[in-house]
């Protein structure tokens, strides 16, 4: 029997009360491409994280490299030499070049004067990245590379020191960043990899990529190992049964226990609503031709897998979508005009966006600053100058109305939690009293309690009268919010799922194209 390169068994972790991984073994062979596939909170990511050193295991897991037995506690050097990884953000610098990324993790040639040695760190590079043949030039800035080719440089920079040994690479969703076109020489690449001896671990949530490249298949849920199963023996419908758990949902609901309940379960709004919002024929970067209507007091959801044009749609209708857009939109009970997309911005719609510290907060600016910055027009005073009192007082406002835990709106955000931080954005939206809120994977990084005081939040907005925009890729975001769900695929609506009928598997099918 072929010893695994890597193992792990009885791994869980807890967060305060909650479950995140539950007794959790997995093995990935030699020459195996080694598929783990789960919803989103599945706990892939704990998984992820605790191999590499960043999360501790609970006491009484196992693990080992290649039949060598190592601490999950401690990231030794023997284990860094066999066990790499390749983060779904690449860990990239763009303003530096292919040459500089790599030296960042494994150290610059220098004389025996400590200079550096360029022509040697140059030629390093360019063997490592030329055997896949996508002419990266190791000079230039990564800013200005494809995304396949950051990939590539991103994979060349976890196999430095690597050639020929024994050891598991773990691409945590290496395609998210890929445009269709470049995942087809992504999956040369990793089957190159496989090919030459070593063991991957790859991680996604997208069946089609499992069925083209993976050998076998581990499926979690719940923060449990449900299956792992030959790719050959399943079906895209078994595998999404799997996923969805459409055959144990009964038993998990007796079972209760440690897990995250969301059964708000909305249904449809009662009786006909105006409609607040009209999109018509919406094209975005991979949308092709969407519309659709929100109701007053409607929580619609948006979803499908990534890269599917679901997370552009938010962008897009607040007029935040950078490159082309062509489309129109319209705000009924304010005007009967429509509005070209390109122009949306004008519409005044704001954005919970996805990217939170991105996109969401300014990090050098406090609390009262975050929430007030798109208000200071309200806020001024007759001279011109800002009204600091009308300033604080509506920051207090907020504050308390959202539940923001922070030593006072002086408090610099980045002092605050992930979650506190998602409620001061979202409160900067609501202060500005708009007919419709939309958030753009709204719980993605909070904690389980504020997610749910995010839904309350969410909630009372729609009951007040507000219309809602959920895009999501996490399934929960959906099931505790949504009266309505569309689902994206390949650009255009495939499926809209309504009340009742909003349930996970439902969800997973129509994401997954099974139905």
């Amino acid at each position: 029997m072929t010893r695994p390169l890597l193992r792990v068994a009885a791994l869980s972790k807890r967060f305060g009360g909650t479950h995140a991984l539950r007794d959790v073994d997995l093995e990935v062979e030699p020459g195996e491409i080694h598929a783990l596939i789960g919803p989103n909170g599945s706990g892939k990511s704990t998984l992820i994280k605790i191999l590499a050193g960043y999360h501790h295991a609970e006491p009484g897991a196992v693990a080992e490299l290649d039949g060598e037995p190592f601490d999950l506690e401690h990231v030794t050097a023997a284990r860094h030499d066999r066990l790499r990884f390749v983060h779904q953000e690449l860990g990239l610098v763009g303003e530096l070049s292919a040459t500089d990324n790599l030296a960042l993790s494994r150290g610059f040639a220098r004389t025996a004067f400590g200079n550096i040695r360029w022509s040697e760190m140059e030629r390093r590079t360019t063997a490592l990245v030329e055997r896949f043949g996508l002419g990266i030039d190791v000079r230039r800035p990564l800013a200005q590379a494809s995304p396949v080719q950051r990939a590539v440089v991103a994979i060349a920079a976890a196999l430095q020191g690597w050639e020929g040994r024994r050891g598991v690479l773990v691409l945590d969703e290496p395609t998210a960043v890929l445009p269709p076109g470049e995942v087809a020489r992504l999956f040369d690449i990793v089957r190159e990899i496989r090919d030459a001896g070593a063991g991957v671990l790859y991680v996604s949530h997208r069946m089609d990529e499992i069925f083209a490249l993976a050998d076998r298949v581990t499926v979690i849920r719940g923060g449990r190992r449900i299956a792992t199963l030959p790719v050959a023996d399943l079906t895209p419908r078994s595998l999404a049964e799997l996923m969805a758990g459409e055959e144990s949902e009964e038993a998990e609901a007796e079972e209760g226990g440690e897990e995250m309940e969301t059964d708000h379960r909305p249904g449809s709004p009662s009786g006909p609503a105006e409609a607040v919002l009209e999109v018509r024929d919406l094209w975005a970067g991979p949308l092709r031709g969407v519309g659709f209507e929100l109701a007053r007091g409607e929580r619609l959801g948006i979803t499908g897998l990534v890269g599917s044009g679901h997370e552009v749609v938010p962008y897009a209708v607040c007029g935040a979508r950078t490159g082309p857009v062509r489309g129109r939109l319209r705000l009924p009970e304010r005007s009967e005009r429509w509005v070209e997309a390109r122009d949306a911005g004008g519409l005044g719609l704001p954005l919970v966006p996805a990217d939170r510290s991105g996109e969401g907060v300014i990090g050098d600016f406090s609390v009262g600053e975050n929430l007030t910055l798109p208000l200071l027009d309200r806020l001024r005073a007759r001279v011109g100058r800002l009204h600091r009192g009308r300033e604080g007082a509506l920051a207090e406002e907020w504050i308390e109305r959202v539940g923001v835990r922070t030593a006072g709106r002086g408090a610099r955000i980045t002092t605050l939690s992930g979650g506190n931080q998602q409620k001061v954005v979202l409160a900067r939206c609501l202060a500005q009293r708009p007919p419709v809120l939309v958030l753009c994977e709204p719980t993605a990084g909070v904690d389980i309690a504020t997610r749910l005081q995010l839904y309350d939040l969410i909630e009372r907005q729609a009951e007040e009268g507000m219309g809602v925009i959920v895009s999501s890729s996490d399934t929960q975001d959906l099931l505790a919010l949504c009266t309505r769900v569309l689902v994206v695929r390949d650009g255009r609506i495939v499926r809209e799922i309504s009340g009742r009928d909003i349930t996970e598997p439902a969800l997973v099918h129509a994401m997954e194209g099974t139905e």
